[in-house]
This record gives structure tokens, sequence and C-alpha cells, in this order.
């Protein structure tokens, strides 16, 4: 602790960081917007003490795939309230904005948000702003305007977003799209986001696996279909040399798509996704319990993810992906006050059904979220 008083000490339980290596009782001490201090030793006064002693407080959590946006758009959701309020402080936009509507996005969606949202540009010249497959239209697979948009939006763009599904891409030939998209994620530097072809199986996993290059990400990866990862319970040899040319996996646990018995034989394989992220979109309004990292973790966890590992792919390892390491996902002096306190429901609930059957346990609830230094929900 430094002389000067902080703004705000949160207490709680369990404490955790997987980059500091702390997982015991302790706290947080904030001033302005930084962590000043973090551990078991953390003590005196401050403007604002918060006691959770049955919480579990860690780095804000990050989602690297959910789609903040305009709750007209095809898929998007308000970010401050469907992710920013339900603890993730930090969320990667998967195809949501591209060229042509990109502007909009920064100034009305990124520049007004409390929560931070990179963007995955999508591939498209439209995104996911209609109401359509954003690849139905080969020539809106614009290589120059997406490009020029990506450079225009400096730091704001992670990289770019394509989704390969016969409903994204109608008649075009997927590899075609995928050619195009490479070029740009070659020309501007930037990784890439893909959401594989599994529908119709007209396209080997191997295959899709071979065109992605070091550092870009596979997303879906629980798909139970042809091109599943899994096979007789077993992760496919295409997928760990995948992994071993540094290929990253990411969950994108939201509907319609992931399955948990397929995450289930992952894990039970010694297969861990590198990232936990939902997916989160307009359809999954009116869950009960709500669709949100929590609850995401709570099922992943359910299937035989140990909780340290699902903890530390959603809060340290998606912040090292984002290029955002030692400012978000971490507890350390100095990092951005981005905090989220869990708390575990009081009754078990049925979190998943998967291969063994089904997987009952505690719902992980939001309890408090502190954006840079500011409580934003509690």
């Amino acid at each position: 602790m430094t002389d000067q008083q902080p703004d705000l000490i949160i207490r709680a339980g369990r404490v955790f960081c997987a980059d500091t290596g702390l997982d015991r009782p302790g706290a947080v001490a904030v001033r302005g917007d930084r962590i000043v201090a973090s551990g078991p030793d953390v003590s005196g006064p401050a403007k604002q003490t918060l006691n959770f002693p049955d919480g579990t407080l860690l780095p804000g959590l990050v989602d690297l795939h959910a789609h903040p946006g305009p709750e007209t758009w095809r898929f998007a959701v308000d970010a401050d309230t469907n992710m920013l309020a339900r603890g993730s402080t930090t969320v990667l936009s998967q195809g949501d904005a591209g060229s042509a509507t990109w502007t909009y996005y920064r100034d009305e969606i990124i520049g007004r948000a409390k929560t931070r949202i990179k963007l995955a540009m999508s591939a498209s010249v439209l995104g996911e702003y209609l109401d359509r497959g954003c690849v139905i239209h080969l020539e809106e697979v614009d290589v120059d305007r997406c490009v020029a948009a990506m450079e225009d939006g400096g730091d704001l763009i992670w990289g770019v977003a394509i989704l390969l599904t016969a409903k994204a891409t109608g008649d075009n030939d997927p590899r075609e799209i995928m050619r195009r998209s490479i070029e740009i994620a070659e020309r501007t530097g930037k990784p890439i986001i893909y959401g594989l072809r599994r529908e119709p199986s007209d396209w080997p996993l191997a295959e899709q696996l071979a065109m992605l290059r070091p550092g870009d990400i596979f997303t879906y990866c629980f798909q139970n279909d042809a091109e599943s990862i899994v096979s007789d319970g077993r992760i496919v040899d295409s997928v760990w040399k995948a992994r071993e040319r540094g290929i990253l996996f990411d969950s994108g646990f939201g509907i319609g798509g992931p399955d948990l018995g397929v995450a289930e034989a992952a894990i039970k394989d010694g297969f861990l996704p590198d990232t936990v992220s939902t997916d989160l979109h307009n359809r999954h309004r009116g869950y009960n319990p709500p669709h949100d990292m929590p609850s995401t973790l709570a099922r992943i966890i359910s299937v035989g993810m140990p909780e340290a590992e699902a903890f530390k792919r959603s809060t340290l390892r998606p912040a090292e992906v984002l290029g955002l390491d030692g400012e978000i996902g971490t507890l350390a002096p100095g990092a951005c006050a981005d905090l989220t306190v869990l708390s575990n429901s009081p009754s078990p609930i049925l979190l998943a059904n998967a291969e063994n059957g089904g997987h009952h346990g505690p719902i992980l609830e939001p309890t408090l979220t502190v954006r840079a230094g500011e409580v934003v929900s509690i």
C-alpha cells in the first residue's frame, strides 16, 4: 500500500488472479482507474470499502466472442446492459461491423459504451447489419475497403472476423471468401477469428485448419457435427497439429451449436480451449438464468474444466490474445481497475447435459462490476 488513501477497497473471501498467482482471501485497492495493491495484506481506510466474504474477486471478465452493438442490427445487444452489468468489462465484437458500417460503430457504439469494446471487423462491407448471411454476395467481400477501414481504426480493430456457415455464404465458395479474408489479414498484419464451415460437410476440417495461421482463432470449437474436433471421444489429429502450429481455440458458447458433450470429451482428452467466450447475442434475451460470462463459466466447469483454468481463460488468456496483458486480465498493481466479483447461487441447477448425463452445480452470479475504478453494477 502507498501512503495516499485508496478510493476503493474491495475485500472478498477469495481473490483470484492467474497472472500474479493470487488464490486466497484478500482485497484489492483502487485509486482513480488503477489498481494500487492486491493480496491478503491489503488494509487500511479507503473512501469506500466493499465486502464480499462469500464472493470471488477476479480481474474483469474478458469475452473474446460476443455481439455488442445497436439492437436493431442482426445479432447485436447493448454492451453496458448485457455484458458490463453481468461482469464482462472487455468484449471483442465478432464481425458486427464492416467497412461500410465502421465509422458509425466507432462513434455510436465503441465511443459511447462504458464497456471496453474491440472489433474483429467483418470481411463483409456491412458486417452483421442486415438480417441475412453476411457474405451471401461475394462482391461485398471487398478486400481494399476492409483494409482501408481497418487501417483507419487503429488499435480499436483487433483483427478480421469471418463466418463460413452455409447460411452466411449462400452459394458462394467458402474457400474464396477465406482466401480474401486471409489477404485482408496479411495486408493489415492482423489475426483472424474464424467460424468454421460445418454444414453442409463440403470442406474437411483439416483443410480449413490448414489455411489458418499462428495466432488466428478457431471459434465455436465445440460444435457437434461432421466437422467436429472430437471423433470417438478423442480430439482429432488435425486439431492437435493446428494447436502445435499456434492456432488458438475459443469456445463461443452460444445457442444452436456448441455441444457440451463435445466439450466434456475434449476436456477429458486434455484439450482445453484457449479462451472461454459466450457468443452473446440478441437471441439469448429472456434466458433464465441469463446467458453471460459467469453462467458460461459455470457450464464449462460442470463438464470438467478446472475452475482455476476457466477463470484464467476468461481473464488473463483473452487479455493476452487482445494484446492487452498487463492492462487488463490481472490484479497486478498498475493495471486498469477492471474487476468482477462472482458468487455461487444458493442451490444447484442443471447446468449441462453431456455424454455421461446431467451436470448439476451452482450458477455463478455477477455480484459486482468495476470498470476503470468506477462501480458500475452491484
